[in-house]
């Protein structure tokens, strides 16, 4: 049985391991996005005063730099590897459900797209810019998102691109948590799971509960701004503190979405190139679980500067420093995985001890934020920039990088070259603290976030030129990955099916996997199946037609109405509403019709 090719069997496909190709090169071209409004950011605060851009420009760039690695980079590459790597973990031949898959994948690119062309659709509202793109921050704080104070359509199309991003979360979350508790293989029970696999049923759980809470937020705002409802206005009874509750109920799950799948990339890495099994398992998928749990009772001290209170700001400080607690046991474990083990060190080892590393850097500054006192001096400030950036880019960026590099011979069939990997490393994790470690020392000094200038008098020049430099270095790394990735494809040496001599079951299959997988589905005995029972799940020929579904365009089809939706909604023309409800009804009719069999 052999793979489709064509750019057509690529825009039909439901085959997961495409699917997950799909969503690593589109995320990772919006991460470079995103990169590139962080250096035209940099390069506006070089200096005091600067003139790169003006301030409507860098309030798009920093809401645009936001909302780009949160929900259109760093989300979608760890759904990368969950679309890829999960079944294989699993010893299942796909998703439960490979067409809402595709539908995820379109939704997603369609949205991210829809939001990115506000950059460009200035000249269609006549504003005399050719630049429309959101401008109130990654989270839209009511009441400067109401109609009286963003007057054109920025705001717009944020909140109904971040509503079509929700649909595509949504749909992948509901997918993975029913593909990993109904297609494991035979004997693979819920504690013999890979603790990956185990992240993301987490993380899953976690996106079809926090994004619902974003998306009344968000409904509420849409009245407001479409059809002159006062949810957040206090002048007609409203609340804007109401947007600030709903937002962080959802924003603080949102953070360990993005932090839970690099948790679970480098607890895989670890044990194998220690060689040994990983130190306290059921310990460190309790703490994941546990984390998820306790991430629903500490979104106020986002909050503390609002005014809630003695009582509100003592329950908060206090949850948010117990869910240190099983932070601390998972690095804990980690460090002792590593201790007495046969450690090799490559690259994708030290991305994911780079991880630890900065995540201990960024939670430390973390728990000062659990103070209400010190909160109050660091709020707004880039103080703050710079806790989130070593939680979510020493963190998430790291782990991500970590799986990039210890699953590419996997998805490609080709090593990363070690001495660009190791160099790109070194390159990232100097220019990262070179960057980022200064604005704790910013912020203290008294310089805030979210403006576009600054004094010389602040005395914060020296330490604002040194994080530009440290971004461009950052920058200088990515281009030495891409590199990387460009030559391993003609030049790169071929990995086999177990170059790293991992023990979970993606690496009982060849390398990259056939499109059905697993030539027999196997039946596992034990947590590290290939280091304990190798011959088992030992992969042969296949005995028989085995079954995978046929490629379909009607996933495609109906992700397509949902832009074409918010676009009536954006310009007030009726008629194209009817036509994307056209469109969703033929393709979600179609769809639901197309043979089972196919």
């Amino acid at each position: 049985m052999t793979e489709p090719t064509g750019l057509k069997s690529w825009i039909t496909t439901v085959d997961h391991k495409r699917i997950g190709k799909l969503y690593f090169w589109t995320a990772f071209c919006f991460f470079l996005v995103g990169g590139i409004e962080a250096l035209l950011i940099r390069s506006q605060l070089a200096q005091p005063n600067g003139h790169i851009v003006d301030a409507r420009t860098y309030n798009e760039l920093f809401t645009m730099h936001g909302i780009t690695m949160i929900f259109l980079a760093l989300m979608p590459l760890s759904v990368a590897f969950f679309n890829f790597i999960v079944p294989l973990q699993i010893g299942a031949r796909d998703v439960a459900f490979p067409r809402l898959n595709a539908f995820s994948y379109w939704v997603f690119l369609l949205g991210g797209i829809f939001m990115n062309l506000s950059w460009f659709m200035g000249p269609l509202f006549h504003t005399g810019r050719l630049s429309v793109a959101p401008n109130g921050g990654w989270f839209g704080y009511a009441n400067l998102t109401e109609r009286q104070y963003s007057i054109g359509p920025n705001i717009d199309f944020w909140l109904l691109g971040l509503q079509i991003l929700g649909v595509s979360s949504l749909a992948g979350g509901f997918n993975f948590v029913i593909t990993i508790l109904n297609l494991r293989a035979p004997g693979m029970k819920m504690m013999r799971l890979p603790v990956f696999t185990w992240m993301t049923l987490v993380t899953s759980f976690l996106l079809i509960t926090a994004f619902p809470v974003i998306t009344v937020a968000l409904a509420f705002l849409m009245f407001d701004r479409f059809f002159g409802t006062h949810f957040y206005q206090i002048g007609a009874g409203g609340d804007p503190v109401l947007w600030q509750h709903l937002f962080w109920i959802f924003g603080h799950p949102e953070v360990y979405i993005l932090i839970l799948p690099a948790m679970g990339i480098v607890s895989e890495v670890l044990p194998t190139f220690a060689r040994k099994p990983l130190f306290g398992y059921t310990v460190v998928v309790y703490s994941g679980i546990l984390i998820a749990f306790m991430g629903w009772g500490v979104w106020s001290h986002h909050m503390f500067s609002v005014g809630l209170g003695p009582i509100a700001d003592a329950v908060f400080s206090s949850t948010t420093m117990l869910i240190a607690i099983p932070t601390g046991v998972k690095i804990f474990n980690w460090i002792a995985t590593l201790w007495g083990g046969q450690i090799r060190f490559t690259t994708p080892l030290l991305f994911a001890v780079g991880f630890i590393a900065m995540f201990i850097i960024g939670g430390l500054s973390g728990v000062t934020h659990a103070s209400p006192p010190a909160d109050l001096q660091q709020t707004d400030t880039y103080y703050v920039v710079a806790h989130i950036h070593y939680v979510l880019f020493g963190g998430t960026v790291f782990g991500l990088f970590a799986g990039i590099y210890y699953w590419w011979p996997k998805m490609t069939g080709r090593l990363l070259s070690e001495a660009l990997g190791k160099t790109h490393f070194w390159l990232m994790l100097i220019g990262m603290n070179l960057a980022f470690f200064p604005m704790h020392f910013i912020g203290l000094l008294g310089m805030p976030r979210r403006v576009y200038t600054y004094s010389p008098d602040l005395g914060v020049s020296t330490m604002n030129l040194v994080s530009t430099v440290g971004a461009f270095l950052i920058a200088f790394s990515m281009l030495l990955f891409i590199w990387n990735v460009i030559r391993t494809r003609t030049q790169g040496k071929v990995a086999g099916d177990n170059p790293w001599e991992g023990a979970t079951l993606e690496w009982a299959t060849t390398s990259p996997p056939a499109v059905y997988n697993f030539a027999q589905i196997p039946t596992v005995h034990s947590r590290l199946p290939l280091w304990n029972e190798p011959e088992s799940v030992a992969q042969h020929h296949p005995t028989g037609h085995i079954h995978v579904p046929d490629g379909s365009w009607w996933p495609m089809v109906s992700a397509a109405g949902l832009p074409l939706l918010a676009t009536s909604l954006i310009s007030g023309q009726l008629w194209l509403a009817f036509v994307a409800a056209a469109v969703m009804l033929v393709g979600i009719f179609k769809w639901g019709f197309e043979p089972f069999e196919v």
